[in-house]
């Protein structure tokens, strides 16, 4: 009997020690894993005071150019698959063309900017593979927002990136008319439905470690 009672507390004293040396490996592996686990995404901020939004309608008289101010953006993207999210938010009442009272009346009578302050687009999918260094040429897929409504579509994209810097062109037309917006045209002027927009961006990227 003093031989089995030996032998069960020596047993038990190996056991608590294994527990004990194994203890910090149970917990710390988790930590260990997490750390490892790093997010895949890309995210570019775009910096408003490098970027510029351009416009341009024709009519039958003549093409009015103007502009709007962004007002910040953000998009994430995970290079392997291309899915995307974020946002690029354009101030609409920041719209302008050089000519007042002409103006005045898109804020009003087309856009409604009073009611529709901003203009959004959130990216969903990029399609193409953007290279981590030098320039890319993809398909930015996502769901623009104007005038209260939601709307696909896709632009193609050149992006040039640089270590912690990147900046990007696009271009893309806005059927406002066919997206419900007002027609802006009279019996002397006839103003085509669409508008074509030219983006230029820059700002900084975060890159997976």
């Amino acid at each position: 009997m003093r031989i089995l009672r030996t032998s069960w507390f020596g047993t038990s004293i190996a056991a608590a020690v294994g527990l004990l040396v194994g203890f910090p490996f149970v917990v710390a592996s988790p930590l260990q894993g997490a750390k490892q686990i790093a997010s895949p995404e890309i995210v570019l901020t775009l910096d408003p005071a490098q970027s510029s939004v351009h416009w341009t309608v024709d009519s039958t008289l003549h093409s009015v150019h103007g502009t709007f101010g962004l007002t910040r953006g953000t998009v994430q993207f995970d290079p392997k698959t291309g899915k995307a999210s974020g946002e690029i938010v354009v101030s609409a009442q920041s719209g302008e063309s050089g000519d007042r009272s002409r103006d005045a009346r898109m804020h009003k009578e087309i856009l409604e900017s009073t009611k529709y302050p901003e203009v959004i687009f959130r990216p969903t999918q990029i399609e193409g593979p953007v290279a981590l260094s030098g320039n890319s040429d993809v398909k930015l897929h996502g769901i623009f927002s104007i005038h209260g409504s939601d709307h696909a579509l896709a632009a193609m994209v050149h992006v040039e990136m640089s270590p912690g810097r990147w900046k990007g062109s696009c271009t893309f037309d806005v059927p406002y008319i066919a997206w419900g917006i007002k027609n802006p045209s009279n019996f002397l002027l006839k103003v085509k439905p669409v508008v074509s927009v030219e983006m230029e961006t820059a700002g900084t990227i975060r890159a997976p470690k």
